[in-house]
């Protein structure tokens, strides 16, 4: 991670659970964080987790990722104050339960899933993209994806949400090889975790004998990938806790 060190990482979906996670994790790495969420407060109350140091290095814009003109102004914003972006961390995400794929009046918050889930991470990577290439910096695109973006669990209805994760995996690679058809060395990971505590996973889940990860092991897996060598690119991590079904 010494290459980073006073580099600019932004983290969207910085509030809570992961995102939360990862935020911390970079700050106490060295890096300079931007956090981007809705509930801006909720990022900026992470500096009393932290050392004097690491909180100073954090920072909290306001960003709802389904709304372009958002993405833009927090992107702009980055650049005229910090610099520019060096590092994205996309793990803005959501579920939506109570319906399924043929529930009626469903459209608006499947709507929402894919808004968030899949147009987000492109709007986001494309405006990361450009502050890297205008300033001819070998960044790194980091998704948060999930295990149920590569298979689909048969016990229990996920309506559109594995879908929209389906589409991160194919996005990762399709900016894999438009990055490279660009001549840059800006590196894509996918992350895929399987079940991780954090608000959106319902509260049976989070006790007794369910196998699940904590978000710290997913912003451990970020310094990782992140702390590869130059040349090295890790495409596609799966983590998943000890004995989980999915």
């Amino acid at each position: 991670m010494d290459r980073w060190t006073g580099r600019v990482a932004v983290v969207t979906g910085a509030s809570s659970g992961i995102g939360a996670a990862v935020v911390k994790a970079l700050a106490n790495a060295g890096m300079i964080v931007i956090g981007l969420a809705r509930r801006v407060e909720r990022v900026e109350e992470l500096r009393q987790q932290l050392s004097e140091q690491a909180a100073q290095r954090l920072h909290a814009i306001r960003c709802d990722v389904t709304r372009e003109e958002d993405i833009v102004a927090a992107f702009d914003q980055i650049e005229q104050h910090y610099g520019g972006v060096d590092v994205l961390i996309n793990n803005a995400g959501i579920a939506r339960g109570g319906i399924n794929l043929f529930t009626p009046g469903n459209a608006d918050p499947l709507r929402q899933v894919l808004d968030t889930n899949v147009m987000g991470v492109v709007l986001c990577s494309r405006e990361a993209f450009q502050s890297m290439k205008r300033r001819s910096v070998d960044g790194h695109i980091v998704q948060v994806n999930s295990v149920v973006g590569h298979t689909v669990p048969a016990f229990a209805s996920f309506n559109i949400y594995p879908a929209s994760k389906f589409a991160v995996t194919a996005l990762t690679e399709s900016m894999r090889h438009e990055l490279r058809i660009e001549g840059t060395r800006i590196k894509v990971t996918s992350i895929s975790p399987g079940l991780v505590r954090t608000e959106a996973v319902p509260s049976e889940l989070k006790t007794g004998q369910t196998p699940i990860l904590e978000p710290e092991d997913i912003a451990d897996a970020v310094l990782y990938v992140l702390g590869t060598p130059p040349g090295v690119q890790v495409h596609e991590l799966t983590i998943r806790p000890v004995g989980e079904m999915m």
